[in-house]
């Protein structure tokens, strides 16, 4: 295939990232990986990364570097999975790899598809949201938690330089499917971001552990239509997530019964996903800080563009910045009654 020699850059070698570039890798695509953590790229290039999915484990050696300034060659596709804290400095980094054609495509949480499309232009952005999840045991030592797929869109349907090559390169890690709605795909996981990834950097459960409780489950929906009045109101068309939830179904139904099959269906999200360790959880007990400004922190922003009152996501917000500063310890003791502070909340 001639594509197979265009030229790829992913940067960030964790969970997804480095899934992702083995994987392409396998196949025999051209791909480098790049990630600042100190003796990383060495241990890829020497070792190779270690991939285990529920279906097979292998050992994948990729050209890496440590910092984005080793990498000469410019490059066609840069796939970016690295914290979207990091996402400012990263685009004026990747200025002197890039070609006329380049197209960038973020893996990362939140809504970064705005900021890069404001940088590059929407020809070279990539919608993706990643709908599949992965861990990292130890750096290098990456495992694929769960299946799932990527869902990707062009911007505004405007069309995307190598479309068809980048379909080709993600189903080697995962089942691609196409959305006329990119940014109402990537605002629906970032609510269920906004719930499993700060909920579990508060209490440090896992999904599993922390769905199968009531409570839990409780600030989940509020937290979910909270999310969805924002959308609303900045004229967004939510996407059901993972092509099951209907997240406007939480929002305008509020029986008895409909809110016992709202608690049904997260109870069974957390079955599924049982395992799964929140992202933010993991930057917190590493002493990093945690993507919470680019996802609760979003909706609340444009809450505020748009006058819609948000107490739960202000109120987890604010519980994260204590945890990050040392004022809070993580723990499932943050969910107790006497700790909360916003007036919708009724267990």
């Amino acid at each position: 295939m001639k594509n197979k020699k265009l030229k790829i850059l992913v940067i960030g070698a964790g969970g997804i990232g480095g899934t992702t570039a083995a994987f392409i890798a396998r196949a025999g695509y051209s791909i480098e990986v790049v990630d600042c953590l100190p003796g990383l790229a060495q241990k890829i290039e020497e070792k190779g990364l270690y991939v285990k999915t529920p279906k097979e484990t292998f050992i994948q050696k990729i050209k890496a570097f440590s910092n984005i300034e080793e990498i000469k060659e410019k490059k066609d596709v840069i796939l970016i999975a690295t914290k979207v804290n990091s996402l400012q400095n990263l685009s004026t980094s990747i200025d002197p790899i890039l070609k006329n054609d380049s197209v960038i495509v973020s893996l990362q949480n939140g809504m970064c598809e705005e900021y890069l499309s404001e940088r590059f232009g929407e020809k070279r952005i990539l919608g993706c949201v990643v709908g599949w999840g992965a861990t990292v045991h130890e750096p290098g030592k990456l495992e694929k938690t769960s299946d799932g797929d990527f869902v990707i869109g062009t911007l505004n349907n405007k069309g995307c330089n190598h479309f068809d090559f980048l379909k080709a390169i993600l189903s080697q890690a995962a089942i691609v499917k196409c959305t006329d709605n990119i940014y109402g795909t990537l605002y629906s996981k970032l609510i269920i971001n906004s719930c499993i990834t700060t909920l579990g950097a508060i209490c440090g459960l896992t999904l599993g552990q922390m769905l199968s409780k009531h409570k839990y489950r409780k600030i989940f929906i509020d937290t979910i239509c909270e999310a969805v009045k924002v959308g609303r109101a900045k004229g967004i068309i939510l996407e059901k997530y993972a092509g099951k939830i209907d997240f406007n179904e939480f929002a305008d139904r509020t029986s008895i019964l409909a809110n016992l099959k709202k608690h049904l269906i997260i109870f069974i999200v957390g079955l599924k996903y049982r395992k799964l360790k929140s992202s933010s959880l993991q930057s917190l007990q590493t002493g990093r800080e945690t993507e919470i400004d680019f996802l609760n922190g979003y909706i609340v922003n444009k809450a505020r563009e748009c006058n819609v009152n948000t107490p739960v996501n202000n109120w987890l917000i604010s519980l994260v910045k204590e945890i990050e500063k040392g004022i809070r310890t993580i723990s499932p003791e943050n969910f107790n009654k006497s700790s909360i502070s916003y007036s919708l909340f009724n267990l």
